[in-house]
């Protein structure tokens, strides 16, 4: 590999053509967020000059823009949407990955394009228990060996990388995690990658959101989940213990001051809030918690529990803002309010255990 080599141009192939039988769903649909597995990695490989999705049958990925190429030998595995992929590809060399890797990034592609070289026909992340032949780069001149494998009835990948040059690039002595390889394969798996899950308990001021969320935890802890609760407090009245041994070393100037214990930590920081880095930090976590509620934030774009106290209806369900995102309102809590005029599931405030249903109805739980 030189150095400041220039990267050669890279198709990009995602293998869409799986059956799903253990996950009992087509995988690429699945929702990560506020987006399907298939969407964000179109959206990681926008900058790249092509992108080709392999699929089984016609007519399921024509609404994602993008073009869409079929098997012609059909329940024969991988083999066959890598060999369509590499028949119609404009570039010599195609990063190929599997529609059920959600963690792969621009960033693997670029740094796998730098081992390429006339040595090789295929360049395989590797960690340390699996080799990735579904997250790798194919030169074209691997199509023959693929057709006379087909041809023989032979459809395991590994077979193919034996009879190609193959490079196998540690994913140990990368920068990247291992996470990045990481495919979903069943119900468990899609549980794993998406916790925590995070809702925000959003209303006006008075309304009950706090004893709410006091409630809802009960409810987690009562089905064996843990939670984790940020507040946003917008009249910055944050403080610590007056007269504590922290709360002096923050007013006489620290930038953080904390306190621990073997059962808590507090930590109180100086500079401006903010709840993603908060998320951030508690996705890190060695032990992330189930549930992340957030207090207020209700022009973000989680999903939210609206609580309704009493009076009119809030703007947002009045003017349709909500409306016309559905995906974004889990439920609302009001006592003030009747099934007829709002089309989304409605419990009373202190129907902490319906709400709870709800969230994980909501979340596929």
């Amino acid at each position: 590999m030189k150095e400041g080599r220039e990267r050669l141009p890279l198709s990009v192939g995602i293998l869409a053509g799986g059956k799903s039988s253990r996950m009992g769903q087509n995988k690429a649909f699945l929702q990560l967020g506020n987006e399907r597995i298939i969407e964000k990695l179109l959206k990681e490989f926008e900058g790249f000059p092509e992108v080709l999705i392999s699929g089984a049958e016609k007519g399921i990925y024509e609404g994602l823009d993008r073009r869409v190429v079929y098997d012609e030998n059909r329940d024969i595995g991988p083999i066959e949407g890598i060999r369509r992929i590499l028949g119609e590809a404009e570039n010599e060399y195609v990063f190929i990955c599997a529609a059920d890797m959600p963690f792969v990034s621009k960033e693997l592609v670029s740094f796998l394009n730098e081992f390429i070289s006339s040595d090789y026909d295929c360049y395989v992340i590797a960690d340390e228990e699996h080799i990735q032949p579904l997250c790798a780069i194919y030169k074209k001149s691997a199509l023959p060996v693929i057709e006379e494998l087909i041809q023989n009835g032979q459809y395991r990948i590994r077979e193919l990388l034996k009879r190609v040059r193959t490079k196998y690039i540690p994913l140990g002595y990368t920068c990247f995690d291992k996470r990045i390889v990481k495919n979903i394969n069943t119900r468990e798996d899609y549980h794993a990658v998406r916790k925590p899950f995070v809702f925000c308990v959003c209303g006006y001021s008075d309304s009950g959101k706090t004893g709410l969320i006091v409630k809802l935890i009960n409810e987690f802890i009562r089905e064996g989940y843990s939670a984790a609760v940020i507040k946003h407090d917008g009249k910055d009245h944050v403080a610590d213990k007056e007269g504590s041994d922290t709360a002096r070393f923050y007013e006489a100037g620290a930038v953080c001051a904390a306190v621990y214990s073997d059962s808590s930590v507090l930590l109180h920081k100086r500079g401006k809030g903010d709840a993603e880095k908060l998320l951030s930090f508690l996705r890190r976590s060695d032990d992330p918690p189930d549930f992340i509620i957030i207090e207020g934030l209700k022009d973000s774009g989680y999903p939210k529990v609206l609580v309704h106290g009493a009076g009119a209806l809030p703007d947002a369900i009045d003017d349709g803002e909500m409306s016309d995102n559905p995906v974004k309102l889990i439920c609302i809590a009001a006592d003030h309010i009747s099934h007829e005029q709002v089309k989304y599931p409605l419990y009373r405030i202190d129907d902490s255990r319906g709400i709870f249903l709800c969230i994980q109805d909501y979340f596929c739980l």
